[in-house]
């Protein structure tokens, strides 16, 4: 098939616009939307809770925090430590580029362990109230992975492949389109209508897991895989192989969920706020 039957990505500049020595990335903005995306959704659900505006605001902001710190990190370490090895100081040229999923779950564990013991919340109460909002921000960096036209898929003939810039003549998946659907739209209905009736606590967080897991497992099929990494002698790439324990632990965390069914009664949640 000729390259006129395929489509081809549009010059889309991924400055949004320069101030100064600022600018304002496509990237960018797509985070800061999914944030504010999610605040405006866990405000809907935060008379469930007896927590405060403020307290959700600094639940969310040290969240965001985490995802930032421990998916820098978890990039370095999970994609690009022999580089780091070779300089440290890599770790902290965040201009080159390079964020990870897992690490930045990682750093949203870490922040909501912290913020639990300030919430007087145990860390299953705040990451089923957390889990629900996560697939906004995920569909949301996605749309810029898109926009960036990075992060393409493997090489295909169909009907909807498109030619990306940087990534040869040949046409490829969409796969940050996919995982826009899948890891953000289709994970959001499934654990918001979930989360929306009293769940075993750490169910939700449970639920999370597997979804992404499995949804991002699927996807690296279609994923081109990291050049340097490639995949390994078993057939899985990288990104596959996070997601394995991923599964395993929410699976088990629905299980211990379900076994000691320990739900905070409304009555409780209400006694608290007064």
């Amino acid at each position: 098939m000729a390259e006129a039957d395929f489509l081809v990505f549009p010059n889309i500049d991924p400055i949004i616009v320069s101030l100064g020595p600022l600018s304002v990335r496509w990237y960018g903005m797509m985070y800061l939307l999914g944030f504010i995306a999610a605040y405006i959704l866990a405000k809907k659900r935060l008379r469930s809770t007896p927590w405060s505006r403020e307290q959700l605001s600094d639940l969310l902001f040290w969240g965001f925090v985490g995802v930032i710190i421990g998916g820098r990190i978890g990039y370095v370490f999970f994609y690009q430590f022999e580089l780091f090895m070779q300089d440290p100081l890599y770790l902290f040229k965040i201009h080159t580029g390079g964020m990870s999923f897992h690490g930045g779950l990682l750093g949203v564990i870490a922040a909501m362990a912290w913020q639990a013991k300030r919430l007087n919340a145990t860390f299953l109460q705040v990451a089923d109230f957390i889990a629900p909002l996560v697939p906004i921000g995920l569909g949301a960096g996605r749309i810029g992975n898109f926009l960036n036209a990075e992060l393409w898929g493997r090489t295909t003939d169909v009907p909807w492949a498109i030619i990306f810039p940087g990534a040869g003549p040949l046409p490829r998946h969409p796969s940050q389109l996919y995982e826009f659907a899948l890891e953000g739209v289709v994970l959001f209905v499934i654990l918001w209508l979930y989360s929306a009736r009293p769940r075993p606590t750490g169910a939700v967080g449970g639920l999370f897991l597997i979804g992404y897991g499995l949804f991002r497992f699927i996807v690296e099929f279609y994923r081109e895989p990291d050049a340097h990494i490639g995949l390994y002698q078993i057939g899985l790439s990288q990104g596959q192989i996070l997601c394995v324990p991923m599964i395993v632990l929410g699976a088990g965390l629905m299980i211990y969920a379900y076994k000691t069914k320990s739900v905070t009664p409304a009555s409780t949640q209400a006694a608290n706020k007064n």
